[in-house]
């Protein structure tokens, strides 16, 4: 009887050092998988949010606040994107200047059409309305909707190109 439990002891000891390694290996690799998923989630969120911010950024313009105004648009932006505002903006701010715009972005949705570690690709849905500080002419609203391809930069998602859309 003593020579049974003195093998089962035996067997035993490695087997349940076997069980134990499984179940940590396990019980890691769920914690990685949670870890992975509430990171894509999170990048996900911050694509999205990115667009958003962008979309309403070109379209709130005040030409008491003007230089502001571009410098949200330029913060929001990458690449030829970047490029292309730093290009317009000159003409913007003496448009908006000497017309007295003052516009409103709202952004009414935003979705994902895909994301990967680096890039991201956005549908963007947002309206403005344009009025004329001093003009007696009614405010205007405008629709507007756009594709954005969207670049992770040192961490943070900006807009590297945007195109209007109908």
């Amino acid at each position: 009887m003593a020579e049974i439990v003195a093998r089962l002891a035996r067997h035993a000891v490695p087997a349940l050092a076997v069980a134990a390694a499984l179940l940590i290996g396990a019980v890691v690799w769920l914690v990685m998988q949670a870890r992975d998923a509430q990171a894509r989630a999170d990048d996900r969120q911050a694509a999205l949010l990115a667009a958003g911010t962008h979309a309403v950024s070109l379209l709130s313009l005040d030409h008491r606040t003007v230089e502001a105004d571009l410098q949200r648009i330029l913060a929001t932006s990458t690449g030829a994107a970047k490029a292309g505002y730093e290009a317009g903006a000159s003409k913007l701010r003496s448009t908006t200047v000497a017309d007295k715009v003052v516009q409103e972005g709202v952004l009414r949705a935003a979705g994902l059409v895909s994301l990967s570690e680096s890039t991201a690709k956005a549908l963007v849905v947002a309206d403005v309305e344009i009025r004329w500080d001093g003009s007696d002419n009614a405010p205007q609203e405008r629709f507007y909707r756009w594709s954005m391809d969207l670049t992770k930069v040192s961490g943070t998602w900006l807009v590297s190109k945007a195109v209007q859309v109908s």
